[in-house]
């Protein structure tokens, strides 16, 4: 989720134990500006963590580790992608969905399992892809719904 300005908490690398630098060499689907940033998390709000990407405009956007959300989530990566995040086995990669919040008469969150973002976890290298094997997958899987 893109936390606009007005609704972005207060929080910053600094106050986190464990700050991940963050290098996206074409940026993200929709902000190729934004090539650098950091991934991190406060206790208080675990499971969820920030991503967030520097530029013209700071980016902050909520994402989830899936491997405790979707039990059978095995998200397969193209050559082209895995070759430009120099990933050659599993262990190389970690994996991060960005939650969405829509507001209405129900709040609902839901996780895009679709275009994850997959980080080089020796490099710090990361790309949000489509995974290959996307129509197994939603791109709006249900996290939350309360009324």
């Amino acid at each position: 989720m893109k936390v606009l300005p007005d609704k972005t908490p207060v929080v910053t690398p600094e106050a986190s134990p464990d700050v991940r630098e963050v290098h996206f060499p074409v940026g993200i689907v929709g902000f190729p500006e934004h090539r650098r940033g950091e991934i991190f998390h406060l206790a208080d709000q675990l499971p969820f963590q920030w991503l967030r990407l520097h530029g013209p405009d700071p980016l902050h956007f909520v994402v989830i580790d899936p491997s405790g959300l979707v039990a059978d989530y095995a998200p397969e990566l193209f050559d082209d992608d895995a070759q430009a995040l120099g990933i050659a086995s599993g262990e190389d990669a970690q994996v991060y969905n960005i939650v969405t919040v829509r507001d209405g008469p129900t709040t609902t969150a839901t996780v895009n399992l679709v275009g994850p973002v997959i980080m080089n976890r020796h490099t710090g290298i990361a790309r949000q892809v489509v995974v290959a094997n996307h129509g197994q997958y939603s791109a709006r899987h249900p996290l939350v719904t309360a009324g």
